[in-house]
């Protein structure tokens, strides 16, 4: 009967899909001498030793839990097979796998597209983002008439004064031709004086050959 069990879980560990099962189980309703008694406690490892020399284990007192390590699937598949719901030092001993969870992926992405705008100056557009073309300038027709009628020296009013707000008024430049001299107060006109730039330092090589 033993031989027979033994035959029937080998074969369903062949049938098990290694790359899709964890290589890691826990043991739950350990008992409390595992934790304290060390020949217990090497007892406890040698069930698990039997199926791979090389699995290690993490013991966990406050949940009376422990970590089994396998280096392969198989031999995780086996044990468990084995011992699952076995008795040991007086207690049923269960055993599952060690499922690791991932919520989406388990690596780190980068933020989506329409939160990268939020980082200045953005890394870069969206898929699919192109730049608006600039509009054409309008031209007010109007407006250039109206300017091309100003006449030097003269005053135009656009807004009328009232009570709580000023008046505008645009004051036109004279000619250039007027622009370069100041009126004297003798009566005659003086020529404005000439703004003489800041002649440059001659350049001299302070590199001694």
């Amino acid at each position: 009967m033993q031989e027979s069990d033994q035959r029937k879980g080998a074969a369903t560990a062949a049938d098990v899909q290694v790359d899709e099962q964890p290589n890691a189980l826990i043991a739950c309703r350990v008992p409390d001498e595992v934790f304290n008694d060390t020949r217990v406690k090497d007892q406890f490892e040698a069930l698990f030793q039997q199926f791979d020399t090389g699995v290690y284990f993490q013991f966990f007192k406050s949940f009376l839990r422990v970590r089994i390590n396998f280096t392969n699937s198989v031999a995780a598949t086996q044990a468990r097979l084995n011992l699952h719901k076995s008795d040991f030092n007086g207690k049923e001993m269960r055993l599952y796998f060690a499922q690791s969870v991932h919520i989406g992926s388990p690596r780190l992405e980068p933020p989506k597209p329409e939160k990268q705008f939020l980082i200045s100056p953005p890394a870069s557009p969206p898929v699919g983002w192109k730049p608006s073309p600039d509009a054409t300038p309008l031209i007010n027709y109007d407006l250039l008439c109206a300017v091309s009628k100003l006449g030097p020296g003269e005053q135009y009013e656009l807004h009328t004064g009232t009570t709580t707000t000023p008046s505008v008024i645009v004051h036109v430049c004279e000619d250039d031709d007027s622009s370069g001299s100041e009126e004297d107060p003798d009566g005659g006109t003086r020529a404005r004086p000439k703004i003489i730039q800041t002649r440059r330092p001659d350049y001299s090589c302070s590199v001694k050959k």
